[in-house]
């Protein structure tokens, strides 16, 4: 079991809303005549900044995988429901439209994201988080392993041209390390996807370079990432505070450098066995975001 070591207050109370309640507008852009001047982030004009003024928000998806077959080894990983309760509330509070799928399978999970590939014109985004067993690279299904590259390929700008120039958003919540006792050699890829297929997502593999991508991992390569049997993984809970209090407020990549300082310094492991007490957790933000992504709400539309 693991325990968080401060309380959620205490965590809060030295977050600082100063910069995100009180702005002073620090996207200033120089005029070709060298004058400077200074535009509201989110604006129309503002190059800065993602378009978010699409009719919707866009399509979310949680893959939260718990029960897994016995032929991979893996345990069921207790506390994952209370992650994706609580990121099916955040998410839909940002406006995106929640779709859950617990306990999927190799061929569901391939399904379920060439399936999201459909028209995304009048989205502002997409979005996907994935809670599971992994080593780095790859995810578990619930009746074994495939790469994280057939999970996000359908999305990349030569497959999906209604999400070109838009934020495509991962999160994901798993190991990044080999399971001890195993090698990578040994594992099944249960991705179902045809040999052509897979060569042609070899050029995201580890750090992918596709624009407009960004994957927020809950912990660094070659390392585990910690869970508690009831609250949940630290990651997920530390990404929802963040969004509850700032998610319309605050930039993105600078809410999951919150996330990143809230994991870091405020939750530490409690077991028994001694080399898995006290042990620590590094998030990772891998973006290839060109402009800034703001969630602020949608004005209502009032023509009838």
């Amino acid at each position: 079991m693991v325990t968080l070591c401060q309380s959620t207050e205490s965590i809060l109370s030295r977050l600082s809303p100063t910069s995100v309640d009180k702005p002073e507008s620090p996207y200033l852009l120089r005029k070709a005549s060298g004058e400077r001047r200074s535009l509201r982030p989110g604006a129309p004009s503002e190059p800065n900044a993602y378009n978010y003024n699409y009719p919707k928000r866009g399509l979310f998806i949680i893959i939260n995988n718990k029960n897994f077959h016995p032929s991979t080894g893996q345990r069921c990983r207790e506390g994952t429901g209370a992650d994706a309760e609580r990121l099916e509330e955040r998410f839909q509070d940002l406006g995106f439209e929640v779709r859950r799928y617990d306990d999927a399978t190799a061929s569901s999970m391939t399904k379920i994201m060439v399936e999201a590939n459909y028209d995304h014109s009048d989205c502002d985004c997409f979005g996907c988080a994935i809670l599971s067993h992994g080593i780095e690279g790859r995810i578990y299904a619930t009746d074994g392993m495939l790469s994280l590259d057939v999970l996000t390929g359908p999305f990349r700008g030569d497959r999906c041209s209604s999400l070109v120039g838009k934020p495509k958003l991962f999160f994901v919540q798993a190991c990044r390390t080999a399971p001890m006792n195993h090698s990578f050699d040994s594992m099944s890829d249960k991705s179902g996807l045809s040999e052509e297929y897979e060569p042609a997502l070899s050029s995201i593999r580890k750090v992918p370079v596709e624009a407009d991508f960004l994957f927020a991992y809950s912990t660094v390569p070659g390392h585990y990432s910690w869970r508690n049997n009831q609250d949940g993984s630290w990651f997920i809970q530390a990404l929802c505070i963040v969004i509850e209090n700032y998610g319309t407020k605050m930039e993105l990549v600078h809410m999951l450098t919150q996330v990143n300082r809230i994991v870091a310094y405020e939750f530490e492991s409690c077991k028994d066995e001694e080399f898995t007490d006290k042990m620590k957790m590094m998030p990772c933000i891998v973006s290839m975001l060109t402009r800034y992504v703001y969630f602020r709400p949608k004005k209502p539309d009032i023509r009838d």
